[in-house]
């Protein structure tokens, strides 16, 4: 049995102060609030700061110096693991950009392997490609862009590689196929795709259940041509993975898919490369190389490549664009009540404010935290994580007064 007592712990519902809580064999087994620090018992580890659940990315090309396209082995897998943990990743899904089928056979080999031996935080994989639009590929080889033959269905519907997500184009696979996938398993994403939004919703009738990286190498929304983005801000039955880098998507339309998906179905993913837990610069990429500039990684000819974003960062720049909208928007709100409570004095108006906009910054925290760990839970369905309640595997982050991690834990152990 091991106890911590936290300052304040988030269980995916609620923020709860002076938290005494219990682990054993790796899982939740007892949690008491409100406990004084001075009554507990000897043995207990004070954690200074805020308790969540560990961060879970569905899109991870690569970490500390490896990139997953360029070594498929269960070493590589762990350096990954271990250059994301850091920064609160707990669970992760080793992202396979379009490649060769010798390829993809080798990375569900390594993933295979790594969840026999439960190294670090590995619960699958995600096949990003091969069967997508050449016109959306982005920095996807245009070598391997293809349809789906057998050899794919075989890789996507093993039963020894956790959790199975592919990211295709609707345009580019069938719908009885995309049935066929969902019937075995296989958790479908829209992406990398000029799909029409009939085709979209085919798609998404058929089963799919999500939208890659949002906003990037997809149909735009015009007037007559609502595209992939209009049916992911619109279709409640998806659910979307954002890039919060302030690169790939502006801030304004992070707010904006937060307004219109809402944070039971918007869930953060960095798309990382090998630089994230390295201070590696440059990585050759297919006949270019990925160039790191603070914290933007673009290709020689200036495009954007993946992201050295982690989820942390993520956490971060999402909750700033919520935080601050809301702040504004409780501002406005309160100074035009004000203008009908003349009788109120200068004080109780500045307590009141001062107390709803700390509420509005506390949704907006809550919110952010179940976009990195509770959102993406759901989607893969890994029951078990995600939201720490008595029960549940004791995946959990330490973070600060910055959102900047101090320690995470898988299973209750300390992650190095």
């Amino acid at each position: 049995m091991t106890a911590y007592f936290a300052n304040a712990l988030f269980d995916g519902e609620s923020i709860h102060q002076s938290v005494f809580f219990q682990l054993e064999n790796g899982f939740i087994t007892s949690i008491e609030t409100n406990v004084e620090l001075d009554a507990l018992q000897k043995g207990t580890t004070h954690l200074d700061g805020l308790v969540s659940a560990g961060f879970i990315d569905t899109q991870v090309n690569g970490g500390g110096g490896v990139l997953f396209n360029h070594e498929q082995s269960v070493d590589a897998l762990a350096e990954m693991a271990a250059g994301h943990a850091q920064f609160g990743t707990t669970s992760m899904l080793p992202t396979l950009i379009t490649d060769s089928m010798q390829k993809m056979d080798s990375a569900a080999n390594a993933v295979a392997l790594a969840i026999a031996q439960d190294i670090s935080s590995i619960v699958g994989i995600h096949f990003e490609g091969p069967h997508i639009s050449l016109p959306k590929k982005g920095i996807h080889s245009a070598q391997h862009v293809r349809s789906i033959s057998d050899a794919e269905l075989q890789t996507f519907t093993r039963k020894d590689i956790g959790k199975v997500l592919i990211t295709v184009a609707p345009e580019n696979l069938p719908t009885d196929i995309i049935s066929e996938l969902v019937q075995n398993g296989v958790i479908v994403s829209l992406g990398h795709s000029a799909a029409s939004l009939e085709t979209t919703m085919q798609a998404i009738d058929a089963g799919a259940r999500g939208f890659t990286h949002l906003f990037n190498a997809m149909s735009g929304l015009t007037a007559r041509e609502p595209g992939l983005i209009a049916a992911a801000l619109n279709d409640v039955r998806v659910s979307s993975g954002l890039i919060a880098d302030m690169h790939h998507v502006a801030p304004y339309n992070c707010l904006l898919a937060y307004k219109c998906i809402g944070p039971e179905r918007l869930m953060l993913v960095t798309d990382a490369m090998a630089h994230v837990g390295s201070d590696i610069s440059t990585l050759p990429w297919l006949d270019s190389t990925i160039t790191r500039h603070d914290s933007k990684l673009t290709l020689n000819d200036g495009s954007l490549a993946g992201s050295c974003l982690d989820m942390a960062s993520a956490v971060r720049n999402m909750y700033g664009c919520i935080a601050d909208a809301k702040t504004a928007e409780v501002s406005i709100a309160e100074a035009l009540t004000a203008e009908t409570q003349i009788t109120d004095t200068k004080t109780a108006q500045s307590k009141m404010n001062e107390a709803t906009i700390n509420e509005a910054k506390e949704t907006a925290l809550k919110n952010t935290l179940n976009m990195a760990s509770k959102v993406p839970a759901r989607f893969l369905g890994l029951n078990n994580v995600g939201t720490l309640r008595v029960g549940q595997q004791a995946d959990f982050v330490l973070l600060d007064d910055q959102l900047s991690v101090e320690a995470s834990w898988r299973k209750g152990l300390l992650l190095p």
